[in-house]
């Protein structure tokens, strides 16, 4: 406990206070910014705005930003991408000052004599009623900035005292911010990299070796054909990005139906539709129509794209029983599914080329798959597995081969 000048107990902060016994037990990052926002109102504090500014490690925005305002009803969630960055709207910005500048504080009065105007969002705020704006920012443990800034809407603007109450919680605040902002970058990371669904088990813990459980799930393996000879023919920078649109479409139309993308190897992708497990449909025959439907996706997608569409590749979809969960060195492990079935998926996968169909089926997965009319193809040997496979091709799938080499 802190003592004043003359040797007595001082009360702690009520804001600080608060958020060491209440705010700490608020999981959810918009939730806080609510929290916050109704006890500096009940304190008196004449909030007219709020916004607080994560910026995290994820692939596709530069973080989240939780905004308030008080005519406006819950918290809004904003996630910039990474080219807002590059933008002018960013360059003219109070974040700029605070993120790129390594500015203190900004504190601008909206309206009166006083008035700075010097921001295209302070002219916002001013023409919306808004008389005062503060922006602080938060420092965390590693370094990194982020920001929470203030507006209120009354004449006299903050006051001293206000200014002082949110001041004093900013290392709180920060501290609380910093255990949200791991969470969340843990959590978008795990899921980029692994899979929703595969990242939330290793949330959950399921972390050690062999850690696992045996699952039926359709399991979908596609390859991209020739990709030797495109790296060849276009240069390694055009290819890569070639291969990258490749497995956007190949995946966003796995996960739009509900599957999960488990790993790229080289030119292929390994997936997943788990049976009545982890979110997924709990009828085989529904979870089947969802990997069809990702499939028959997938090829319409390819063959409609300029860049894509002369590409050859295939798929090969199989259902049976695997082991979802780690293994590898105890120093690096990979989630993922092995067994039986994840091998005869990718062999399937391998016939597409020698039939020249982009999609083919095996017979366990016909049998659950009730709403497509499908094609004996006959029985084939598949490399690594004993005896022969009856491989059956969608009939109402209409493929010309072409000339790109396999």
């Amino acid at each position: 406990m802190s003592l004043s000048a003359s040797g007595s107990p001082l009360t702690p902060e009520p804001l600080s206070q608060w958020m060491l016994h209440e705010g700490w037990k608020i999981t959810d990052a918009g939730d806080l910014t609510q929290a916050l926002v109704d006890r500096l109102l009940a304190l008196g504090v004449p909030l007219y705005r709020i916004r607080i500014t994560l910026r995290l490690l994820h692939p596709q925005v530069t973080g989240f930003s939780y905004t308030w305002v008080a005519d406006k009803e819950g918290i809004e969630v904003y996630r910039p991408p990474h080219e807002m960055l590059r933008s002018e709207t960013y360059r003219d910005s109070p974040y700029w000052a605070i993120f790129e500048e390594g500015a203190g504080a900004i504190r601008r009065r909206l309206a009166g004599p006083d008035a700075q105007l010097d921001y295209p969002l302070l002219v916002e705020l001013a023409e919306a009623g808004a008389t005062d704006y503060v922006a602080l920012p938060i420092s965390f443990m590693d370094g990194t900035i982020h920001a929470m800034t203030l507006a209120t809407n009354v004449a006299e603007g903050f006051s001293v005292h206000h200014l002082a109450m949110i001041y004093e919680l900013l290392p709180v605040l920060s501290r609380l911010l910093e255990i949200h902002a791991l969470r969340a970058t843990s959590r978008i990371l795990l899921e980029t990299y692994l899979g929703q669904r595969t990242g939330t088990q290793v949330l959950q813990g399921r972390v050690k070796r062999g850690d696992g459980e045996q699952i039926e799930a359709v399991i979908w393996f596609c390859d991209l054909r020739g990709s030797t000879q495109l790296a060849e023919q276009m240069g390694l920078e055009p290819f890569i990005e070639l291969l990258n649109r490749f497995f956007e479409i190949m995946a966003d139309s796995v996960l739009d139906q509900g599957g999960e993308v488990l790993r790229y190897i080289g030119d292929a992708m390994l997936a997943i539709f788990p049976i009545g497990a982890h979110g997924c449909a709990s009828l085989p025959g529904e979870v089947a129509q969802n990997a069809l439907s990702a499939a028959y996706a997938a090829i319409g997608r390819m063959s409609a794209e300029s860049q894509c569409g002369s590409l050859e590749f295939g798929i090969g979809l199989h259902f049976g029983t695997v082991m979802y969960g780690n293994i590898g060195a105890p120093g690096r492990l990979e989630f993922t599914a092995i067994g039986a079935a994840a091998n005869e998926a990718a062999r399937i996968q391998d016939l597409t080329k020698t039939l020249g169909r982009p999609l083919l089926a095996s017979r366990q997965f016909v049998e659950i798959s009730s709403m497509e009319k499908w094609q004996n193809l006959g029985s084939f040997p598949l490399r690594g597995v004993a005896g022969e496979r009856f491989i059956f091709a969608p009939q109402n799938l209409l493929y010309e081969p072409s000339s790109t080499p396999g």
